[in-house]
């Protein structure tokens, strides 16, 4: 005997598969292969992630994050926000067109920081990826101990 249970889950599955990808029955992939494709941009850094070393309190270090837009439309990244006030990024507001590289530049100000740091900076953009994680690393060491 088949549960009551079994019957309402097999109905709810057969309703989700014939009402497509948009939620409307009868459109499904149809409507979505006659859209043109207007492409999409995608954002590749060469790295993530960069990491100082050790530094001295009260340095001002910087890095350069390179990417490349490896999609088919032009690329905007629409902002950077750090997880810090002592982070500053730097970027080229201009659009990126395919096959093309940009650059974020990152400055640490290092004043009043102490010990291991790691700081994020969240990039925004139109590319198919919108938000993509940088991080940057640092041992801050106090004057007196250099």
């Amino acid at each position: 005997m088949i549960s009551r249970n079994i019957i309402v889950i097999i109905a709810i599955l057969s309703f989700l598969a014939g009402s497509g990808c948009n939620g409307r029955p009868g459109k499904g992939m149809t409507s979505m292969q006659s859209s043109p494709d207007t492409g999409k941009a995608v954002i590749a850094f060469t790295q993530n992630e960069h990491d100082f070393g050790k530094v001295t309190e009260g340095e001002k270090v910087a890095c350069i994050f390179t990417f490349r837009n490896t999609g088919t439309a032009s690329l905007f990244i629409t902002s950077a926000i750090t997880s810090c006030g002592c982070t500053v990024p730097e970027y080229d507001t201009k659009p990126i067109p395919p096959d093309a590289s940009g650059q974020l530049e990152v400055v640490f100000d290092t004043s009043g920081r102490e010990g291991i740091q790691t700081k994020t900076i969240t990039v925004r953009s139109n590319a198919a990826n919108p938000v993509v994680l940088l991080q940057i690393k640092a041992e801050v060491l106090t004057k007196s101990n250099n």
